[in-house]
């Protein structure tokens, strides 16, 4: 049986600590432990454990916290590297990774639109199937790329990109032995059935 998002663990070693940032913006937000963990598809006491440190979270559920709460990973994470400039140096794009991706802002923290460079280890969270509202775009720099859009399979090559509603559920993984590197561009909309991460049937 595939587990369910809340059940997946990252790396803590590799996350800043979130807890403090999760918890403010959720009372920031107006939404009670229950409400929040309800638009996540998670539990209130995973969500609890989440904010108090003793969890934490994978990437896809640090995009879905942040869609829920209105706002960008990068705050979720603490982060205020280019705040609103317009140009964010290479230097400032430290690498994160979570529940195997490892990704590097690429756009300004606090905005519609988050930009990201991810890097997708081979055959990483291919049972992970997404569903939430907003707009996705992906642009791959090396390696190739599965993308499942609906019953639709896409292979992407270097050079090829996609530009897809986010409401149709959707899987990425790499199928080059080395990974995939990919510029990522997502929406961040609020929604009571926003960043939904569902697992694939088996």
């Amino acid at each position: 049986m595939t587990p369910r998002p809340e059940e997946s663990t990252g790396d803590s070693a590799e996350l800043p600590a979130v807890a403090p940032h999760l918890r403010e913006l959720r009372r920031r937000s107006g939404l009670t432990l229950e409400a929040a963990a309800r638009r996540a598809g998670l539990s209130p006491a995973h969500l609890s454990r989440l904010e108090t440190g003793l969890r934490q979270p994978s990437l896809p559920m640090l995009l879905a916290l942040a869609r829920i709460y209105g706002t960008t990973v990068s705050e979720l994470l603490g982060e205020t590297t280019g705040g609103r400039d317009a140009v964010l140096r290479a230097g400032d794009m430290a690498a994160r990774e979570a529940d195997g991706w490892t990704y590097r802002q690429a756009g300004g923290s606090g905005r519609a639109m988050q930009a990201l460079r991810v890097h997708v280890p081979h055959a990483a969270q291919r049972d992970l199937v997404r569903v939430h509202p907003g707009e996705e775009w992906l642009y791959v720099l090396e390696g190739r790329l599965r993308l499942a859009l609906g019953d639709t399979v896409h292979l992407l090559d270097a050079g090829d990109s996609a530009h897809f509603d986010s409401l149709t559920p959707h899987r990425i993984t790499s199928v080059t032995p080395g990974g995939a590197e990919l510029l990522f561009v997502h929406t961040l909309m609020q929604s009571t059935v926003a960043g939904l991460c569902l697992p694939q049937e088996s």
